[in-house]
């Protein structure tokens, strides 16, 4: 298949695209507040209405039990009555005495109202228009007496009748006589507005120790975190090491495991850090120290040919000098922010074509054949990064052309195989003794072919080729090329679902020499 190098199909491919900023509209999380204030929020505020209901419930319950009271004396007074009725001369009588009737109508609290009817209804004593009984009122099942309690309004109050048929009879005859005896309620709601304040208060003290009980409990329950607190504040600022997970319970344990976590994590990275200001100081004090010597050895010179070679050496190292400044700042970008970047699917045998036409030139200016063999683009796409991807394929085949001798073969080979997108770049030049092999992705570490056959390297290629695999989750290995000499390198990353029936083995070649 054959390989267009049109310049406009290059700048295409290189220009790059804008990614969408991971998180841009999330919106921010709104502040929790205090621990301390939430958990007595939640303990405190269900109690106050678990309480409330609880003193309804106490409340009826008292005032029904108040109530059997007062029917108890209601219906006393009732029996007392009746048994001062009988029959005399055939006509029910009430032999009530005048201090009786006294004790009848009046109490310490309210007034007392009775009235006897006579078998056909007919008033025999007391108040006459004291209410009936309603025809829908059921008897009273508390009471082994006929007996019903029914509420009514007398003289523009309301009151309480027990109203007790008894069975009176003589010689002459037998019936059943109708007892009414009425209360006002003003006993019964003192008693009921008493009951109500102390029902009230006992429940107000209740919750105000309980309150108090679960304010020192909370308060209590969070010195652990108060301490942990302490402990991290007072903590000096170099200081990273793990925080004892002994200080705090059992549940914020994975709190403490999480924070010891990321102090590893910062650790590692200002580890990094450290160790990139040491490497690129190291590394760029020579190149720095020659530019310094070549040019006062220009200033000295008076011969235009002398100083015109100089001249040409100052820039070979600057060349040198920007091409290893470059190369430590993207081995530091990928260290420390490469992780982070969103992946997208991206056809790795595209990125290798374009990286070889990139690289066609510096081939053909060496006399190296520059191969390419690729699957389709569908077989062998990859969750990765563009850019990322494009600087590991990059690495791997500037590598391959700087140790190729002239007249020798590099190739680029992007295949899928189960489960996986291979891609191997693999040469004609000297390769790696295989003790090297690991060596080799080190930064600065130099191979001692590598010494003699390129003099100029940085030795960071293969360590950014790494650094990059590992942000896309592939795996390297390296091996002696087809035939024996040379170097294989080959990266493998996890490959993508096929989105058609079949893998296509559309396989291209283009050569560069």
């Amino acid at each position: 298949m054959a390989v267009s190098f049109a310049p406009s199909a290059l700048l295409a491919r290189l220009w790059p695209r804008a990614g969408r900023r991971a998180g841009a509209d999330d919106a921010p999380a709104a502040p929790l507040g205090s621990l301390r204030g939430q958990l007595l929020r939640w303990l405190i505020v269900p109690l106050v209405i678990l309480v409330a209901a609880n003193a309804v419930s106490l409340y009826r319950d008292a005032l029904d039990a108040a109530d059997i009271a007062y029917d108890r004396s209601l219906l006393a007074s009732t029996r007392a009555l009746a048994e001062r009725v009988s029959v005399r001369d055939g006509k029910v009588v009430a032999d009530v005495p005048y201090v009786a009737l006294d004790s009848f109508e009046t109490d310490t609290l309210g007034r007392i109202y009775y009235r006897v009817s006579g078998l056909h209804g007919e008033t025999v004593s007391g108040y006459d228009d004291l209410p009936p009984v309603p025809k829908d009122t059921p008897r009273s099942e508390l009471y082994p007496a006929l007996v019903r309690f029914y509420h009514a309004d007398y003289n523009g109050e309301p009151v309480r009748i027990a109203a007790l048929l008894q069975p009176v009879y003589d010689d002459s005859m037998r019936g059943i006589a109708l007892i009414q005896v009425g209360e006002t309620l003003d006993a019964r709601r003192a008693l009921s507005r008493r009951i109500l304040l102390n029902t009230l208060l006992r429940q107000a003290l209740l919750v105000l120790a309980v309150a108090t009980l679960v304010w020192f409990a909370v308060r209590l329950v969070l010195q652990p975190l108060m301490r942990l607190k302490h402990v991290v504040e007072t903590r000096a600022v170099t200081d990273l090491s793990d925080v004892d997970e002994a200080l705090v319970h059992r549940e914020v344990r994975p709190l403490v495991a999480a924070m010891n976590g990321t102090m590893a994590r910062m650790q590692n990275l200002i580890a990094s850090q450290r160790r990139f200001i040491a490497d690129a100081s190291h590394q760029l004090r020579t190149p720095l120290t020659v530019l310094k010597t070549q040019a006062e050895l220009a200033l000295r010179e008076n011969d235009p040919a002398a100083m015109q070679a100089i001249v040409r050496s100052i820039a070979a190292t600057t060349d040198s000098t920007v091409h290893l400044a470059n190369r430590l700042l993207t081995l530091a970008r990928i260290e420390h922010g490469g992780a982070n970047a969103l992946l997208s699917p991206v056809a790795l045998s595209d990125v290798a074509r374009q990286v070889g036409l990139e690289l066609a030139l510096p081939a053909v200016q060496k006399g190296i054949d520059l191969a390419l063999e690729a699957e389709d683009d569908g077989a062998t796409t990859v969750d990765g990064q563009a850019l990322l991807l494009h600087e590991l394929v990059s690495n791997l085949a500037d590598n391959a052309i700087r140790y190729t001798p002239p007249g020798g073969t590099v190739l680029l080979r992007v295949r899928r195989l189960i489960g996986v997108v291979v891609l191997d770049v693999q040469d004609s030049g000297p390769g790696l003794d295989p003790s090297e092999y690991d060596k080799v992705f080190m930064p600065f570490y130099r191979a001692q072919a590598a010494l003699e056959s390129n003099p100029g390297g940085t030795g960071l290629g293969l360590a950014i080729v790494r650094d990059i695999a590992t942000v896309h989750g592939a795996t390297l290995a390296l091996d002696r090329a087809e035939g024996g000499r040379g170097l294989k390198v080959s990266v493998m990353f996890p490959a993508r679902e096929l989105p058609t029936e079949a893998e296509g083995s559309d396989r291209g070649r283009f050569n560069a020499g």
